[in-house]
């Protein structure tokens, strides 16, 4: 049974369709990649799945329960959550803090008295449990702007853990990151996934071959593949239109 289901799904903007027709699914605990050219379609297509965007048609089915229509908050709350392709954090807030807001919006908490939210056990405890579970457990105090960027993309990452998702949805979590960088936060995936359902849109594919239960390729909107890593890097039809030779690697 999928996780998330996604039926004929279509977005055009004046004469561009950017989704064309998209038929897509993952299962629990499924890490399935989405790769494409620039230009796919694929942001639009994470966007219309968070619930950021509308579709013109189609359906979305989140754990059995149509979402088309939904807001992003209302997905959100139901356990599907998105980390963005430019880092989201809170510069001037520490790494605790910015998880605390996070468990804050969840739990329906005011934002306006720090003193008060940081002595709560209730947020500051799942705040602690997220930063530790994605390898900045040393860093509780540090602000935000003083991470590295790797750093403030796992930050990302454990403010989208903190509120305890079924899905997430990651736009590009290696986009900037130095090779040893994108080796950790490959290395960090490769932990949770399992875990989650994880939909993945990722350039750097090293780390899709390494992550991915299954890749759907994604070209003008429309997808020209589905499958293994194997099945993908076979297909004569990727390898035209985007592998190339990496599909040798």
């Amino acid at each position: 049974m999928s996780l998330l289901s996604v039926r004929q799904l279509v977005k055009r903007y004046g004469g561009l369709v950017a989704t064309d027709h998209f038929d897509f699914d993952v299962r629990a605990g499924e890490l399935h990649a989405i790769i494409g050219p620039n230009g796919a379609g694929k942001s639009t297509l994470i966007t219309q799945l968070a619930g950021e965007i509308k579709p013109d048609s189609g359906q979305i089915h989140f754990q059995d329960q149509d979402i088309t229509r939904l807001r992003a908050e209302q997905r959100a709350l139901l356990g599907l959550a998105r980390s963005y392709q430019i880092t989201s954090v809170f510069s001037e807030f520490t790494a605790l803090q910015n998880v605390m807001l996070t468990i804050q919006a969840h739990q329906g908490h005011s934002f306006r008295f720090w003193t008060p939210a940081l002595s709560q056990p209730a947020l500051v405890t799942p705040a602690q449990e997220a930063l530790e579970r994605v390898g900045l457990g040393q860093y509780l105090h540090v602000r935000a702007a003083d991470l590295a960027h790797g750093e403030q993309r796992q930050l990302e990452l454990a403010m989208v853990l903190a509120g305890q998702p079924r899905l997430l949805l990651l736009d590009e979590p290696m986009a900037g990151m130095s090779q040893a960088e994108s080796a950790k936060m490959t290395a960090l995936l490769l932990d949770l996934k399992g875990q989650y359902g994880i939909v993945l849109v990722e350039h750097d594919m090293d780390a899709v071959f390494k992550l991915a239960d299954r890749i759907t390729v994604l070209v003008y909107g429309r997808s020209i593949a589905c499958g293994s890593i194997a099945e993908i890097r076979a297909n004569p039809e990727v390898r035209t239109a985007y592998l190339g030779d990496e599909a040798d690697v």
